[in-house]
Order: structure tokens, then sequence, then C-alpha cells
């Protein structure tokens, strides 16, 4: 049985955060625009990974990791703007922000790692 590598891992994670947060934004505070955008870019990112791990190239592979960078970019403007809206606290923004950011910089890494290559001994 293969294990799950940190950007799927991290990714699934980012994408349970984001279900949590769009059931606390139409329960709780009856938001049902911002809550959809949201739920739908931070859920793509991970969505894009497992896509990612049966590309049928490298080109193919760097496409569906770019796509899960850009949705995971547009996640962080939704963020800020339910903060800076006051429909989420700065906690929530805080726990839900440093995992983008992790997943961000996992994607770039991994876009990295498959456009150069494996490095020489």
């Amino acid at each position: 049985m293969k294990k799950d590598g940190p950007l799927k891992t991290k990714s699934y994670l980012l994408a349970i955060k984001i279900v949590e947060l769009y059931k606390y934004l139409t329960v709780v505070k009856k938001e049902f625009i911002l809550s959809k955008q949201i739920l739908r870019s931070g859920t793509n990112p991970g969505a894009m990974v497992r896509e990612a791990n049966n590309a049928e190239s490298k080109a193919d592979f760097i496409h569906k990791l770019k796509i899960g960078q850009k949705e995971v970019g547009e996640t962080q403007y939704w963020i800020e703007l339910l903060r800076d809206t006051s429909y989420i606290s700065e906690n929530q923004y805080t726990e839900i922000n440093s995992l983008t950011v992790e997943v961000m910089k996992m994607i770039r890494s991994s876009i990295l790692t498959i456009k150069n290559g494996p490095r020489p001994n």
C-alpha cells in the first residue's frame, strides 16, 4: 500500500477545512455567494493534485499542478475578503491561510522539481 505524499495530504486537509468553512458560512452567517466561491476554489487544489498523479505526460502533470496553484491563489483572495468583511475571524483566517501558504509552496516546489528533473550527483 502506497503512503500518501505530503502534498496530497495537505491539499486534502485544506479541502476539509474549506468544507467546514462553507458549512459555517452557510449555516451560521447565512452567506451563500462567497461561500460557494471559496468552496469551489478551496477544494480544487486537492483534486488537481490527484489528477496530476494520473497525468499522461510531464507537461500534463505540470499543467494540472499549475491549475491547482491558481486555485490556491484564488482561495487566498476569498479568505482575505471574508476576513476583511467580518464573515470570518482573524483566527479562522490564520488557520486556513497557513494551510494555503503550505500547499502553495509545495505545489511550486513540485512544479520546479518536475521542470528541472533529477539533479546529477
